[in-house]
């Protein structure tokens, strides 16, 4: 596998476990300036529609990204040379971020809305909703207090903690950020699954042999089930996956269609 490293699948190797090592043991401050936060948020910065892509939550999430670049990414450098290679995972991380970017403000609009609605007509259930909606950034006490609140609706101290708990809520959504290169792999997920629709690749979990384009199928149909889902336990960011198959998906369908460009 190594023996078969191409140019541009070796740096980027290189630069995103540097990084995380940067990161994790030189440089901790990296971790807040380069992942992409909200574009609403106090820590937003252009630049970190490019730099969330080099930065990996750990070990396993860098891992996994990186061992699909592997697996995937010489031979797509081979057959479409290394300056189209690095543009579709440029393209793809750079493009998520930005698609995200834009699902996330509209998350965050429909949460303060209804946040808004609430501080104007507070009452047990629109609250439990809320919470049940967000119950992923809650320790379980939550709920006692949601137990509380519906037996005494119009307890002046227990609509301000409400009031105040949800405050907390858009504070907290507001300021999660999102770090991997996901999008950009998945961008070369599509692009192998289109270019070489029937390779077999063999996969470890089930171990079975699967062709490129039902792989990704699956891959594709998970993500799309996963982004309509959006449950709230999960840290996924399945609609930056989704948007990378997408922009990848595209830019290979226009390089197809100009076949000198594979030339």
């Amino acid at each position: 596998m190594f023996r078969n490293i191409t140019p541009v699948v070796k740096n980027l190797l290189i630069i995103n476990v540097g990084l995380l090592i940067v990161a994790k043991f030189i440089f901790p401050q990296l971790n807040q300036w380069f992942a992409l936060y909200y574009i609403h948020s106090p820590y937003f910065q252009p630049f970190q529609f490019l730099t969330y892509m080099f930065m990996h939550a750990d070990f396993w999430h860098l891992f996994g990204n990186m061992f699909g670049l592997l697996i995937f990414g010489p031979l797509l450098e081979q057959f479409l040379g290394p300056k189209k290679l690095l543009i579709l995972w440029m393209v793809c991380g750079v493009g998520s971020g930005v698609l995200y970017s834009g699902y996330t403000a509209y998350r965050m609009n429909s949460l303060e809305e209804k946040v808004a609605m609430f501080q104007n007509n507070p009452d047990p259930d629109s609250f439990n909703k809320l919470v049940l909606e967000n119950r992923g950034f809650f320790q379980r006490s939550v709920f006692d207090f949601v137990d509380d609140y519906s037996r005494n609706p119009n307890d002046p101290n227990k609509i301000s903690q409400a009031k105040q708990t949800l405050d907390a809520i858009l504070d907290i959504q507001g300021n999660v950020p999102m770090v991997g290169a996901s999008g950009a792999l998945f961008g070369v997920l599509i692009a192998f699954a289109m270019l070489f629709p029937n390779t077999q690749l063999f996969l470890l979990f089930p171990p079975i042999p699967i062709k490129a384009k039902y792989m990704v199928l699956f891959y594709s149909l998970y993500t799309i089930y996963n982004v309509f889902v959006n449950n709230p336990l999960d840290n996924v960011a399945h609609f930056a996956h989704l948007s990378g198959l997408v922009i990848g998906g595209v830019l290979i369908y226009f390089w197809k269609k100009d076949r000198k460009s594979f030339y």
